[in-house]
């Protein structure tokens, strides 16, 4: 069937095309599918906000549910057509990666440091984390960054390829609804300890499988693989998150620097257990090398999600060629 064969190569062709798109444009100041959603998701906050667990899980299901479904419908109607197919993977892709941006942002505060000027740093550090910038001297500006770079690899890249790859434009579109709802609302604040819960919770399951792909590809492309392999496997479970864990953990090792430790966000101090303790501090110039690791684990988390897609269409193509032929067979018996 021509739509079922199709299948694999339009998204690879799509996930490939949207990959180049972010390379080349990143994200657009104006007007991103991203932002839409943040302000639609809003409004849907404004009316079912409450101090409940319930209506936050509701508020999760409409919101996450409703992109996801609007994302199927469209992957539906597209599959008809493999130019139409390759085009709406391709935009997907574009429009939920955040590679590129992430790596402009990094580069822009490590280059504020690197010149002395820890005030721009600051300024510039809340488009990346939201920690209390005030608070932190230049070397633990530069460990939020390398931090920060390690963790949204796998929540603005590898994760979302990773669903892409297992469920097409609705698995892309999908993953990021979800991490979007948890940057919005699935922190400890005192408006959303409550209503945030079922966000951050789903956001814990769908990041599950890119941040360990995130992590072993860390590892892989890092300069000292075995250095990254240890200190992840001791330390990962050490950190509070069960995602963001294994991979600082991982890119703490394969840079050769200490992460974790005291942080501040928004009046709220935290003390972290430390990744890599017998590593160095962070330094500026660690900034770019954090950024290039990153780089390099998102073109192979491109490979691993074409390849993916392949091996999932296949299975599922198998099995269903299985019941036709069980079918087939009881139909033969049965005349």
């Amino acid at each position: 069937m021509r739509t079922g064969t199709s299948r694999p190569v339009g998204f690879a062709c799509g996930a490939t095309l949207g990959f180049l798109a972010d390379l080349v444009f990143a994200d657009p100041r104006r007007g991103h599918p991203v932002a839409a959603f943040g302000r639609a998701a809003l409004a849907v906050e404004r009316r079912l906000w409450a101090d409940h667990r319930g209506r936050g899980t509701l508020h999760t299901a409409v919101c996450a549910g409703g992109a996801a479904t609007a994302a199927a419908l469209l992957a539906r109607s597209a599959r008809r057509s493999h130019k139409a197919d390759v085009a709406l993977t391709a935009a997907a892709t574009w429009a939920v990666l955040g590679g590129t941006s992430l790596g402009r942002e990094a580069r822009a505060i490590g280059g504020a440091l690197e010149a002395g000027d820890l005030e721009v740093a600051r300024e510039r550090l809340p488009h990346l984390c939201g920690r209390d910038p005030q608070s932190l001297d230049s070397q633990q500006i530069a460990r939020a960054v390398v931090e920060s770079v390690a963790e949204n690899t796998s929540d603005a890249v590898v994760g979302a390829l990773v669903w892409g790859a297992f469920a097409g434009v609705p698995g892309l579109v999908g993953f990021r609804a979800v991490n979007t709802l948890d940057a919005m609302v699935g922190h400890k604040s005192p408006r959303h300890r409550r209503f945030g819960w079922a966000s951050a919770r789903l956001d814990d399951v769908v990041g599950w499988p890119g941040a360990r792909l995130t992590a072993a590809l860390a590892v892989v492309a890092g300069p000292d693989p075995r250095r990254a392999l240890r200190v992840a496997r001791r330390d990962a479970a050490r950190h509070p998150s069960p995602n963001a864990g294994p991979v600082e953990a991982a890119f703490a090792g394969a840079l050769g620097v200490r992460l974790g430790g005291t942080l501040a966000y928004a009046g709220r101090v935290e003390h972290r257990p430390v990744l890599g303790a017998e590593l160095r501090p962070v330094a500026a110039a660690d900034i770019e090398r954090a950024v290039r690791l990153s780089r390099r684990v998102s073109l192979l988390a491109l490979g691993a999600a074409v390849a993916g897609r392949w091996a999932v269409t296949r299975v599922f193509r198998d099995r269903g060629m299985g019941r036709l032929g069980a079918g087939s067979m009881t139909r033969r018996v049965s005349g």
